[in-house]
């Protein structure tokens, strides 16, 4: 990207319809309560023929600087700082408020190229409010509309009036400019396949953090960056998008999502609490690793055994995180309590991996950081056919399948059709009468035998194919 602009404006004014507008993609909440966005939120953004960053922010507001809304000033203000233009959005139907005034006076002051972006100017009685926009003495306000897309040529015209010819287009570098998309699909490499390939140590890794309100999520992911990227404090529920930040792990790159804290079903009555839980579920989809983290102090909720089981569901890669391991007094009887009931309460994929961890402190980062690698290895492991089904001989003469009204099922043939997770498919005689607790049997060998710990394995079974179906009968 060639150059990096701010989006800044009081809360409600359209900062966050313009940034889908520009990435193309409804990646930042809109609602029309005021404050919805308290992070600051970059995206690739395009512009009739300009490519450039854009990052989305808090609603500009004057609050001290302990409060809620002082600490998403600070994050505005940091974005502003970081960005080489700033777009100051008014709203042209509401007009002008004291508090545009105020905050004008500072862009202004600043120094840096800021382009004046009048919004809803579509609506009927705008004029009075863009108009009244050149006091601000910010230059000629650019009219547009954000939720309809009005104006953008205009605004493209502004960005690089400000900007200069130069700063606006830089000379591309083809290759620099390819857009590569690193998302694996599900099914990525599920040809047949007899050798199984190693890992890929330097390839991006995809982590979600997830866990119910007050957690500790962006406390640590802050950590991990060693800044204060996101918005934190001791109220419940600060963050509502789910926001990717990148950083590089033993130079492994990591991308990083943040998202909200999920409360139990019936408790989310809200529209805007509906929106964030649905941005964070998008987050585990996408994610190839998800972080689970649990109040040390208060873990093993019902809501956080629900969290598990929806990952597992999802086919994520899950690492359990106990953090606000600094609040913890009798640490070893703590900790050998946890993995007992780590064991007891989540059978459905035995082996996850738990790490105490303080995002306050520090502790416990790097152990997590490494099971979220060894994590992630397991959920994208191989295993040849020959050795599958050389294993399957074995399992079945150690402990046959069971008859069913009177005939003996047999497997007979097994393979791994895909990775991530590992998912396999056997060939068998009358698949729908196998009981599930030979089933159960098969996937706990495949751990034990296989080195599976702690991820999904998908089983399916089929019939064989009958030469003779179809044929008639010869008298």
């Amino acid at each position: 990207m060639s150059f990096t602009v701010a989006i800044v404006g009081r809360p409600n004014v359209g900062k966050s319809t313009l940034f889908n507008r520009l990435v193309g993609k409804k990646l930042a909440l809109v609602d029309d309560t005021p404050g919805v966005t308290r992070d600051r939120r970059p995206g690739d953004a395009k512009l009739i023929d300009l490519k450039f960053t854009i990052i989305d922010t808090a609603g500009l507001e004057e609050a001290g600087p302990e409060t809620l809304e002082g600490r998403m000033r600070a994050q505005t203000e940091a974005a502003v700082d970081d960005a080489d233009l700033t777009l100051f959005v008014v709203d042209a139907k509401f007009g002008l408020t004291p508090l545009d005034k105020t905050f004008g006076e500072l862009l202004r002051r600043s120094g840096k190229p800021v382009v004046l972006v009048a919004n809803k100017s579509e609506a009927r009685g705008s004029d009075a409010g863009f108009y009244d926009a050149y006091t601000l003495g910010l230059g000629e306000p650019v009219p547009i509309s954000a939720e309809h897309g009005q104006g953008m040529i205009d605004l493209r015209d502004a960005i690089v009036e400000a900007l200069g010819e130069e700063r606006a287009f830089p000379e591309a570098d083809d290759e620099a400019e390819t857009n590569i998309d690193v998302r694996d699909s599900d099914f990525a490499g599920d040809a047949d396949e007899e050798a199984e390939p190693e890992y890929d140590e330097t390839k991006p890794l995809r982590v979600a953090i997830i866990g119910r309100p007050n957690a500790g999520k962006s406390t640590l992911i802050n950590r991990f960056l060693g800044e204060d990227r996101l918005l934190t404090g001791p109220e419940a529920g600060i963050t509502r998008d789910s926001i990717s930040v990148e950083w590089e792990w033993r130079d492994r790159t990591i991308k990083m999502f943040d998202t909200a804290g999920m409360r139990k079903k019936a408790r989310v009555q809200e529209k805007l609490e509906k929106l964030s839980v649905a941005d964070a579920l998008r987050s585990i989809r996408f994610a190839e690793t998800v972080v689970i983290v649990f109040d040390a102090t208060i873990p093993f909720e019902k809501q956080d055994l629900q969290l598990v089981d929806l990952v597992l569901r999802e086919g994520r890669a899950a690492v359990l995180a106990f953090n606000k391991w600094d609040l913890v007094e009798d640490t070893q009887a703590v900790l050998a309590d946890l993995r007992e009931k780590t064991e007891r309460l989540l059978p459905q994929a035995r082996g996850l991996r738990a790490v105490p961890i303080s995002g306050q402190t520090g502790y416990g980062l790097d152990k997590l950081m490494q099971s979220i690698i060894d994590t992630d290895k397991v959920w994208n492991k191989r295993i040849s056919t020959a050795r599958l089904n050389r294993w399957l001989d074995g399992v079945q003469t150690q402990h046959p399948p069971p008859a069913v009204s009177g005939r003996r099922l047999k497997l007979k043939y097994m393979t791994q059709v895909k990775a991530r997770p590992p998912a396999f498919m056997v060939s068998c005689t009358r698949p729908d009468a196998l009981p599930e607790s030979y089933i159960r049997y098969l996937i706990n060998g495949l751990r034990a035998d296989f080195d599976i710990p702690g991820v999904p394995i998908r089983m399916h079974f089929k019939a064989g194919e009958n030469p003779f179906e179809g044929r008639k009968k010869k008298r």
